[in-house]
């Protein structure tokens, strides 16, 4: 039987929309190929637990920020959050909290984390009030905490580094270190906390009715209101949800370095942002996968170490991550495109 031209015009469309959709991992694919010839050491074991690294921190906000774009929003704060839940960590492993009535308390290091979220936390919350109560726009109201955070976090300290952060045995908090440079079984604890998060953030969009209203609210948030969605828990929840993942990264680092410094997670909100256009999720809302995410993260992380590993200046490291968000935009803008003509096609010839 003979292919009509309509036949062959729908299978190379249907063929390149399949490239499309496995953009990331072709991206992905390219990448690592090119940096393991062209960058000196690269495949290394010392390099690859470096990188891996580098990876876990992007793809913790990068899966909050899917969240939040998902959602119809956007979060500008997360790199602020980073650095205020950074000092805090720093600030709570020196000198405790002070009672004002002579006393301190001192906490152990599970206390520091579970504080530290909670500060992180609490200003996605605020996020999440300023955007569904106040109805300010997600761009401006990320803006505001992201100048506050910032300003929190240098007053913290009057812009200076808190150093040494050992801890101290008598208090519990000694173990501090070993969030951001112990292992377990040869892997780094960060990674492993990574794929928790990814699996817990993968089964919440995917199984459950909380999942589904994130996508109902960012696909058209009038109709999931008039459906019997609650859209202002929902957008509170990706805001906090965010809030959580940027103090998760403030605390690695921090841990990491053994030191907090005010100026940590200047501009990782943007490294974010790529990961998760990257990975496939629509800026317009309604659309996105937490696994094509962390691979957006994986190509983020491989792309900036590689670049860093064969010298390419900052600043064409700057200009190369910003045409990448580009093309990542206008490869979903043509996906699109070609999706609403498969859908056409197809109409037409089951007709």
């Amino acid at each position: 039987m003979m292919s009509t031209p309509a036949g062959n015009d729908f299978s190379t469309t249907s063929a390149i929309l399949l490239l499309l959709k496995l953009r990331t991992f072709v991206a992905l694919i390219l990448v690592f190929a090119f940096f393991a010839f062209a960058a000196p050491n690269f495949l290394s074991a010392a390099n690859v637990v470096i990188v891996s690294k580098h990876v876990a921190l992007n793809a913790f906000l990068a899966i909050g920020m899917t969240f939040v774009i998902i959602a119809g929003g956007i979060d500008l704060s997360v790199g602020s959050i980073v650095g205020l839940c950074a000092m805090s960590a720093g600030w709570l492993v020196l000198y405790g909290l002070d009672t004002g009535f002579g006393w301190r308390i001192e906490f152990n290091t599970l206390e520091i984390c579970l504080l530290v979220v909670l500060v992180g936390t609490f200003i996605g919350a605020v996020n999440g009030i300023l955007i569904t109560k106040l109805n300010v726009a997600p761009f401006i109201a990320t803006l505001g905490t992201l100048y506050i955070a910032r300003g929190a976090a240098l007053l913290s300290s009057n812009g200076s580094t808190f150093p040494n952060l050992n801890g101290n045995p008598e208090y519990g908090s000694d173990t501090f270190k070993l969030i951001g440079a112990g292992n377990f079984v040869g892997i780094p604890i960060s990674i492993w906390l990574l794929v928790v998060i990814a699996l817990i953030a993968a089964y919440l969009a995917t199984r459950t009715p909380l999942g589904r209203h994130i996508y109902a609210v960012g696909g058209n948030e009038r109709g999931a209101a008039l459906s019997g969605v609650n859209v202002d828990r929902v957008k509170m929840f990706v805001y906090m949800f965010s809030g959580f993942c940027a103090a998760l990264v403030g605390l690695i680092i921090s841990s990491q370095l053994q030191a907090s410094h005010p100026a940590t997670g200047e501009t990782f909100e943007l490294n974010a942002i790529a990961a998760a256009v990257l990975g496939g999720t629509s800026m317009s809302g309604g659309r996105g996968r937490i696994g094509g995410t962390i691979i957006g993260a994986f190509v983020i992380g491989i792309l900036n170490d590689g670049m860093v590993m064969m010298g390419v200046s900052a600043f064409w490291q700057t200009v190369i991550k910003g045409l990448v968000i580009i093309s990542a935009v206008v490869i979903d803008q043509v996906q699109q495109k070609l999706q609403s003509r498969v859908i056409l096609q197809q109409r037409v010839m089951s007709e």
